[in-house]
């Protein structure tokens, strides 16, 4: 079944690699990492073969949820090196520009054999983490053979990808043997993995690492992490809607909503975040062709307030703290199938949400949201514009969703401590008085 697997990946690559081709011409994405993932890591990656911990995450918002694990790893384990992959650019980014404590950053190798391997052999680790549900049989099995522990951290299996894993459950079964444990975010997921094949005694529940990882307002010194208000000098009187991680078909209704709320607020300020940064120009150009005065972050003036109708957040990184000018929050990823996206950066501001009916990526989290009345759910475009009409005329009821949303997130903090309990039954921790020394190089 290995074998098959293996020839259906690279039938896929041969499939798809005239669009791979196309999106490295246009946007200039892979080219730069087709090395490491083929496993050629450069050769000061690991010189001398230090043994490691190995966090791989996928895109933005995994990197930032390994986060919350990231000081304790260091700490408790002082005498392997931290290591951190991901699949896409945007999580690259983030992962080199925002993370302390770790060691090196990369790229996931493709799930061949001799990518895998060759990668083991210069990572070295002793554990191997996967954040959320990224289950790679090759890796894994790879893992089992060379003796390095493996863990699935904040699991999920969505209610849209459960069907496809049980459809594929004779091979799941086996793959998921390869795995130490589950530590997986709610009562559902754990089910879910479990009847796809992962040996029940291994499955933990642990609660969602992404309150975890979310710094509290005013808990830490700013350091830098505000620079991007510079450029939004927002006096408190003027209404800010941000639209966030917006996917191809949100924005129109966004700015259709705008248009109706400028009309009663003639100086609202809108700020759209689109998901992929490839889609930039493209909303750009579709916030212009309806007449609205456009600017991108990249183009305001440092310390001015933003005197255009809509701003194109066109940077990576900055929209977690940009939340604290908003009035109010749309969250994409929800108004199109697509599974949704986070609701608990803008939550630990206090901000009232609004989001769309596909939250199944994060169902449990809504679903808290919904139950405690911390957020605003609609069915379609015409409900997205009349709720944030309601929110921007109803200041008493933004800070009872936004005050509701913040205590949701400081009630279910806790899942760090959980994992890491996880993680020491696999890794003892080490003594931390035999630290691995300091290396000069030349």
């Amino acid at each position: 079944m290995y074998a098959l697997y293996s020839v259906l990946i690279v039938t896929f690559f041969v499939v798809v690699s005239p669009y791979l081709a196309w999106q490295a011409v246009r946007y200039r994405k892979y080219i730069g990492s087709l090395r490491q993932r083929f496993g050629y890591l450069p050769i000061s990656f690991n010189l001398d073969g230090d043994e490691s911990i190995w966090i791989h995450a996928v895109s933005v918002g995994e990197v930032l949820t390994a986060r919350a694990l990231l000081p304790e790893l260091k700490e408790r384990y002082p005498r392997l090196r931290l290591f951190l992959s991901t699949t896409t650019m945007t999580g690259q980014q983030i992962a080199r520009n925002s993370l302390q404590y770790i060691d090196e950053v990369f790229y996931f190798p493709f799930d061949l054999g001799f990518t895998v391997n060759r990668t083991l052999r210069l990572v070295q680790p002793r554990l191997f983490i996967m954040m959320e549900t990224e289950i790679w049989p090759n890796l894994l099995r790879a893992c089992r053979r060379a003796g390095a522990k493996t863990l699935l951290v904040n699991g999920r299996i969505s209610s849209r990808s459960y069907p496809r894993y049980r459809l594929g459950r004779p091979f799941f079964r086996r793959v998921l043997t390869n795995v130490d444990r589950f530590c997986m975010q709610g009562e559902e997921s754990a089910r879910r993995i479990i009847d796809i094949g992962a040996p029940a005694e291994r499955v933990v529940v642990t609660g969602s690492l992404k309150f975890d990882s979310l710094e509290i307002p005013g808990a830490t010194p700013d350091r830098g992490r505000n620079r991007v208000l510079r450029y939004f000098r927002v006096t408190p009187e003027r209404p800010v809607i941000i639209a966030a991680s917006t996917l191809k078909g949100e924005e129109q209704p966004v700015l259709e909503a705008f248009q109706r709320i400028r009309a009663r607020l003639p100086d609202a300020l809108l700020v759209i975040a689109p998901r992929k940064p490839e889609r930039f120009d493209e909303v750009e150009q579709l916030a212009r062709r309806g007449g609205w005065r456009v600017a991108r972050r990249t183009e305001l003036p440092v310390d001015a307030e933003p005197r255009q109708d809509v701003v194109v957040l066109d940077t990576i990184g900055e929209l977690a703290q940009l939340y604290q000018i908003a009035t109010a929050v749309f969250v994409g990823g929800s108004l199109v199938d697509q599974g949704g996206h986070n609701i608990l950066e803008p939550a630990v501001f206090g901000k009232p949400i609004v989001f769309g009916p596909y939250m199944q990526n994060f169902a449990e989290i809504a679903g808290a949201f919904l139950d405690h009345e911390a957020a605003i759910q609609v069915r379609n475009a015409r409900e997205l514009e009349t709720a944030l009409l309601e929110l921007l005329g109803d200041p008493v009821r933004r800070a009872r969703l936004g005050a509701a949303a913040r205590a949701l997130v400081e009630a279910n903090r806790g899942a760090r401590g959980k994992t890491m309990s996880a993680i020491a039954q696999l890794l003892p921790p080490q003594n931390p008085g035999n630290v691995r020394p300091f290396r000069v190089v030349h």
